[in-house]
């Protein structure tokens, strides 16, 4: 890997990451695909359509239903959902955190029930290194625990220790796994995890000593899991530094375009969030004015796209009033065509992000692009 910083405007970077499969412009919007694909029927062929750089799934999932070792021998996960750009597979630990009534965490790892058929299993850092080995992902993430924000002090802090010597188990098992000869991706990436719930002192003693690791990548996560944006963004303000600035930044799971243009002007570089595709599936569509609900009857005969100017494959196309009507009559185009505005509309603030940081205009286009947004519609 090789992350070149093309530009800085502010605390904003623009910047590249060169991959086994391809080149990352930065920053980015991930789409999410939890169990290799993208919920409301949108094909691989459909992501490079709208502009998608990355797409992310799980580790957990793909390994209870329908099996990791099956997608190896399948040739890895890109060619089994034939996508040819990069892969993210998160590690699996953020189940620790939603899943919490089915788990139990020890220091060598988390005893889980199964979600889908309550038949027990493990995951400790090897297991889902060796998980994500078998994926053949470009990017894997290490293992971790995302304590809740309001845990008490002493919980976090001992979390987070646990956190940290887990992602010593992971670079060590990433680098075993990547020296055999059989390997799918014998170039697979290591991302660390930066945690500490909203805890300014452990965020930052743990993003000082994960920067001492060398690794390909570094994330914050347990974030955008019911602490206020403020506290989010302070954290972001008081962590972000301490993280190695020639590396990529993820914040994991967000979120609203809002929270992107904020974090962005924070100097982080991935997203990911299934906001835009959850959105959608219940016809609440992203614009530059606001967020509409296309169910509501005020578009019963709104001959419009959704978005004037958008050429995203919906509103090239279709109606407000015919997608409102698909969603009536129960027909699954109308989430497929919600989806696919969405995911574009995401990507292509991201294009817009990164020429406003080339540009130094960010801070205008920042108040712009929030400006309209607040003060259009805000539908239910």
């Amino acid at each position: 890997m090789r992350y070149k910083l093309i530009t800085t405007d502010g605390r904003a970077k623009r910047a590249e990451v060169r991959t086994v499969h391809g080149t990352i412009q930065t920053p980015v919007f991930m789409n999410v695909g939890t169990a290799a694909a993208i919920k409301g029927a949108v094909s691989t062929d459909d992501l490079r359509q709208i502009g998608t750089q990355v797409e992310l799934s799980n580790t957990y999932h793909l390994h209870v239903r329908t099996g990791d070792r099956l997608i190896r021998q399948l040739g890895g996960l890109h060619r089994f959902m034939n996508w040819d750009r990069p892969i993210l597979t998160d590690s699996g630990g953020f189940q620790v955190f939603s899943l919490a009534g089915l788990r139990k965490i020890k220091e060598e790892g988390v005893y889980f029930n199964s979600h889908i058929d309550g038949h027990k299993i493990f995951m400790g850092p090897e297991e889902s290194m060796q998980i994500q080995s078998n994926l053949g992902s470009t990017i894997a993430m290490a293992f971790d625990e995302c304590p809740s924000s309001r845990a008490d002090y002493d919980y976090i802090r001992n979390s987070v220790e646990r956190t940290t010597r887990w992602l010593e188990r992971c670079k060590r098992e990433m680098a075993r796994l990547n020296a055999l000869p059989d390997t799918i991706n014998r170039e697979q990436l290591l991302f660390g995890i930066n945690q500490g719930g909203v805890e300014e002192e452990i965020r930052i003693e743990h993003a000082k000593a994960i920067a001492g690791m060398d690794l390909d990548g570094y994330a914050l996560g347990g974030l955008a899991v019911g602490e206020s944006h403020e506290e989010m963004y302070h954290i972001l303000d008081v962590t972000v530094p301490h993280l190695p600035q020639d590396k990529p930044t993820y914040l994991m799971g967000v979120g609203t375009p809002a929270n992107i243009l904020e974090a962005v002007d924070r100097g982080v570089d991935f997203f990911d969030c299934v906001y835009p595709s959850r959105n959608g599936r219940h016809s609440h569509v992203y614009t530059n004015q606001g967020k509409l609900n296309l169910l509501n009857q005020k578009y019963e005969l709104d001959s419009r796209p959704i978005e004037e100017g958008c050429q995203c494959p919906a509103c090239r196309s279709y109606s407000r009033a015919y997608i409102r009507h698909l969603f009536k009559a129960k027909e699954m185009l109308g989430m497929r065509l919600c989806v696919l505005h969405n995911l574009y509309f995401y990507n292509t603030m991201m294009e817009e992000i990164r020429d406003a940081i080339e540009e130094h205009r960010y801070a205008e286009y920042k108040a712009k692009k929030l400006s309209g947004m607040e003060a259009g519609p805000q539908e239910d």
